[in-house]
């Protein structure tokens, strides 16, 4: 790539802490330097946002890419949506927020699959506030499949020491078992095994695979999905070339991801990935959707309505799926 890297930000739930974290996200000498960035969003929030927090703001309204600044302390906005500066005083799901927070990613999404972009980074989105706009998807992963056309994805969570990668994501924890199956972990592995290389450029990536149930099912008597359905997943995998171990107990599992032993760790479900993960990476944690055509890094966090205009919202989350989407965009390039 001879040019830097284009990357374009949603801004997210506009009644949440996206807009603030941007703020401050161009205040990152460094980081602007060696990037091209642009925010997809909306100018009256971000003003209200920077009143708000007394941040000084200063906006060079794009109509396409050839007119970035790659200067600190400007954002370059595409404007897409002309909401009421109160509307960061809702502080909860709205219909007009969920609307307009749908419409900044559809439009990241077509810019991406044009070409015209290298990688897209998310800001918090808010679900409810999705499903009341008419959107009805449990979350961005599944938003982002929809839209690229992709029946195959993966949510990896990737921090310095530790990446996780679940096979199920947002579904209750009494449903997770009946979620789970061998050709859908087998197919996490495959996919696991294919980003790894092609995104991170790991050439032979070691994957452990976490056991669903307490020491790995203890030979049945906690369960027997370990017999059933992950242990074959994971030996049909290593037929293929996949070098995947497990079914592990995830209460030691983690421990040996952190010392260097696996490139990435399959969990089984949500709260069992990010646990651990969030221990080690809350502030700096990043979402990486695996299976796209596109890149997409985004935030690990949430809108965090109760901290809204108080000035004390964290980007280094930001700072950091900034980054990552930077090196993958340099690597698939």
């Amino acid at each position: 790539m001879n040019r830097l890297p284009i990357i374009g930000i949603t801004m997210g739930d506009p009644a949440g802490i996206g807009p603030e974290i941007i703020l401050k996200l161009h205040k990152e000498e460094d980081l602007i330097k060696n990037l091209q960035i642009f925010v997809l969003g909306d100018k009256n929030i971000l003003h209200a946002t920077s009143k708000s927090i007394n941040l000084p703001l200063k906006i060079n309204l794009i109509s396409n890419l050839k007119t970035l600044q790659n200067k600190p302390g400007f954002i370059n906005l595409l404007n897409l949506s002309h909401l009421s500066e109160d509307k960061i005083k809702i502080k909860g799901p709205d219909k007009d927020c969920g609307k307009f927070q749908a419409f900044y990613i559809e439009k990241a999404v077509e810019l991406a699959k044009d070409n015209l972009i290298d990688a897209i980074v998310t800001c918090p989105i808010n679900k409810k506030s999705l499903n009341m706009a008419g959107y009805d998807f449990p979350g961005h992963t599944e938003f982002l499949a929809h839209l690229t056309g992709k029946r195959q994805v993966g949510m990896m969570l990737a921090g310095e020491k530790l990446k996780v990668i679940l096979v199920t994501t947002h579904c209750p924890l009494m449903e997770v078992s009946a979620h789970l199956n061998k050709d859908k972990i087998l197919s996490i592995l495959k996919l696991a095994n294919r980003e790894l290389k092609s995104h991170f450029g790991i050439s032979l990536p070691k994957i452990g695979v976490a056991a669903l149930n307490p020491h790995a099912g203890e030979e049945g008597i906690f369960g027997d999905e370990e017999e059933k359905i992950i242990k074959p997943a994971i030996e049909e995998a290593k037929k293929e070339g996949i070098i995947a171990s497990g079914p592990h107990p995830s209460d030691t599992l983690f421990y040996f991801a952190t010392k260097g032993d696996y490139d990435a760790i399959i969990c089984m479900y949500h709260d069992q990935g990010l646990i651990p993960f969030k221990l080690l990476h809350f502030f700096d944690g990043v979402n990486i959707t695996l299976g796209l055509p596109i890149i997409r890094t985004s935030v690990d966090h949430g809108t965090a309505y109760d901290i809204v205009g108080k000035g004390i919202a964290n980007h280094k989350s930001l700072i950091s799926a900034v980054k990552w989407a930077g090196k993958l965009a340099k690597l698939r390039n």
